[in-house]
């Protein structure tokens, strides 16, 4: 016999929100806060310009592989730990231009800072991670601990 806690906990179940609709939630509050500063005057030294990076995890059966979107940044000014169920990126890439002339000095400072943290929703082998930055788009390969198999397809005619 069910108690009356209980009765509440599953009527609930169906509105209590998963941790994939809690991480959108935050990634659109973080989103909606830098799109409500971004009118106010950039002081890059203060304020680095945070960039949200467009990313993709795809499941392979024996590992994932997360492809980032990372325009502007060198391979050495990335950081990247991967750890038993996360991966955690982060990069800054800074650039300071001069030129002087008679009658004028003209600088011009830029600073564009990366950050993302990704669960994974399996145990994967940190250690044999592996990473290649190309083009601006930075592709980490990261083997799971114990392998999925790969779902059976059947082909549906679509009428």
């Amino acid at each position: 016999m069910a108690k009356p806690d209980d009765k509440k906990t599953t009527e609930l179940a169906p509105f209590w929100p998963s941790w994939s609709n809690m991480d959108r939630a935050f990634d659109n509050f973080r989103r909606d806060l830098e799109k409500s500063f971004a009118s106010f005057p950039a002081i890059p030294a203060l304020f680095p310009n945070i960039k949200s990076m467009s990313c993709d995890i795809i499941d392979e059966g024996d590992k994932y592989l997360v492809k980032l979107e990372m325009p502007g940044v060198k391979k050495d000014e990335i950081n990247l730990n991967v750890s038993d169920n996360s991966i955690e990126i982060s990069a800054q890439h800074k650039e300071e231009e001069e030129e002087k002339k008679k009658n004028y000095l003209r600088k011009e400072r830029s600073e564009i800072s990366y950050y993302r943290t990704l669960p994974l929703p399996e145990k994967v082998l940190s250690d044999k991670t592996q990473a290649k930055l190309t083009d601006g788009v930075l592709n980490v390969t990261i083997p799971k601990a114990v392998p999925t198999p790969k779902p059976k397809k059947s082909p549906v005619q679509v009428q």
